[in-house]
């Protein structure tokens, strides 16, 4: 029988990597998305020498349209795991911040995974079966946490708990995961100093992977790991939003990113 195929982007390093390994591990192909082609083909040797499954190196720039082109054509072949993990972060003010750069956060961010799963889905329902995973952040659930980093991660969930409800009865599931801080190389990459958040808050990579994962076998359209994050996530429900966006200004680094 042939193996079940996994699609994973922005998978060389972080969460990415972290799904690319899990998924590895328990018996799917994986094929891998990035711009960085020297670090994809590092982990695709790491992933063939230690699992022994078939691992597609797909080099593509989600921020740009014939990137996302590239990987869709192959995600309407058919799959039967998407895991939309690519994004990231800039630090800055939304109003000195680049255009163009935040053009470019917007595409992976948002574009790209509306694009890419619509690429999915047809196959997916069609065989009646599959998964599609997406990547937000707890910040998409708070109130006042930068601007369109936690707008583009708003989307998100939006977008997963919309199409959840559509998908109800295919035989395929959506979901969406609202990580808090994961030691991995996002904050140095969007350039923002992470060096005196508490230590009680930060997760590692595969301790979210294992927890979000059991969430989608559970069926749980919205997996928030951790209990410290679940607990932020629905204390900020019961609170105005004026004194939400107050509370992640004061405690949240609220400022100084978008």
């Amino acid at each position: 029988m042939s193996r079940p195929v996994a699609v994973v982007t922005g998978p060389t390093s972080g969460l990415g990597a972290g799904y690319a390994r899990r998924y590895a591990a328990d018996g799917y192909d994986l094929v891998l998305v990035s711009r960085d082609v020297q670090r994809l083909e590092d982990l695709a040797a790491e992933l063939r020498g230690t699992h022994g499954g078939d691992v597609e190196v797909l080099p593509a720039d989600l921020a740009d349209a014939q990137g996302r082109a590239a990987v869709a054509e192959r995600l309407s072949a058919g799959v039967r795991v998407l895991v939309n993990n690519a994004g990231f972060g800039t630090s800055g003010e939304f109003w000195t911040a680049d255009p163009a750069l935040l053009q470019s956060q917007l595409d992976v961010n948002v574009t790209a995974v509306m694009q890419l799963t619509r690429a999915a889905l047809p196959a997916m329902i069609d065989a009646g079966a599959g998964t599609v995973i997406n990547i937000a952040s707890v910040a998409g659930l708070l109130s006042g946490r930068g601007s369109t980093y936690s707008a583009s991660k708003a989307w998100v969930v939006s977008f997963t708990e919309g199409l959840a409800g559509g998908l109800h009865g295919t035989g395929v599931g959506i979901h969406v995961v609202c990580p808090g801080y994961v030691h991995t190389e996002f904050h140095e990459r969007a350039g923002i100093d992470m060096g005196t958040l508490p230590s009680f808050l930060w997760m590692e990579v595969d301790d979210v992977v294992a927890a979000s994962l059991a969430d989608v076998a559970r069926g749980e359209v919205v997996s928030i790991p951790g209990l410290q994050y679940k607990a932020l996530a629905g204390f900020s429900r019961l609170i105005p939003r004026g004194l939400s966006r107050t509370l992640t200004n004061t405690f949240g680094r609220g400022r100084g990113r978008t």
